[in-house]
């Protein structure tokens, strides 16, 4: 019973708005609170933002980078509240993870044209995984509102020579946009998308380091996943609207209306 009603519960939470993702799953969890931990494991949450009081730059937050009630930065490697024994990445793999919260700080700079951005790295006996978080907040500009959260984790296993690796990708992408404007009333949109890809035996070198093997699957599953959302959540919205709202008058369509029915009628009449 307990596989059926996870099932349910997590094909629920994908037909709801995701900006109301926290209070929909506490509410679930209140309901069957022994999908607690399976719920919280499986269910993607908006990003949250806070910031560095080292480097005074904003950073994101997730289970990631995470232990206890802490938090580690990216950028001073350092945990907010502190922690003494907080996890961290291996000397060689924190300079990696340097360069990559570097790279996508340019990369969101270049598509989103602002929003927040980071890295995170860990150890594993063969190589190593990370997640790169991606939040764009709409500036209310418009009567627009609206969010961009796309959260990518990525695993990296090496080969023995270390001269060739195996990427695994998992991105799920959460967006919603909500207008509010005297023409056309009050309108909300959104929705999650989650999907994989997997690439074997990429070459490193100095030329191809793992930064931008990472880079080039992130950014090809962004473009997929931007586009696979605008043909379904936006495409689709069009076609309703347009299929339920005439830009013409009734008088129009009637008159239109008549008119086919004259000339078929005449058709008729000159065929007999």
């Amino acid at each position: 019973m307990t596989e059926a009603q996870l099932d349910c519960a997590l094909d629920l939470m994908r037909r709801l708005p995701p900006q109301h993702i926290e209070e929909n799953l506490a509410g679930l969890i209140d309901l069957v609170p022994s999908l607690c931990e399976d719920l919280l494991s499986s269910i993607d949450q908006p990003l949250k933002v806070a910031k560095d009081s080292k480097s005074g730059k904003d950073y994101l937050l997730c289970d990631y980078n995470r232990d206890g009630d802490s938090y580690r930065s990216p950028w001073s490697n350092e945990y907010d509240p502190p922690l003494d024994d907080g996890a961290e990445p291996s000397p060689k793999l924190r300079e990696l993870e340097i360069k990559t919260n570097a790279a996508f700080e340019q990369y969101r700079e270049l598509y989103f044209e602002g929003g927040v951005s980071s890295a995170y790295l860990w150890d594993l006996d063969s190589g190593f995984a990370g997640v790169i978080l991606i939040k764009k907040d709409g500036d209310g500009s418009k009567m627009i509102k609206g969010c961009w959260d796309s959260i990518h984790v990525v695993e990296v296993q090496e080969k023995s020579s270390g001269r060739n690796a195996t990427y695994k990708l998992t991105s799920t992408v959460m967006l919603w946009l909500e207008t509010n404007k005297k023409d056309s009333g009050m309108m909300k949109l959104g929705g999650s998308l989650t999907r994989q890809d997997e690439r074997e035996n990429q070459t490193v070198s100095d030329a191809a380091p793992h930064v931008v093997h990472i880079g080039h699957m992130i950014e090809d599953m962004e473009n997929k996943m931007r586009n696979t959302l605008n043909e379904i959540y936006f495409g689709k919205t069009k076609d309703i609207v347009n299929d339920l709202r005439s830009v013409e008058s009734l008088e129009d369509v009637k008159s239109k209306e008549n008119m086919q029915h004259a000339i078929a009628n005449a058709l008729k009449a000159r065929s007999k």
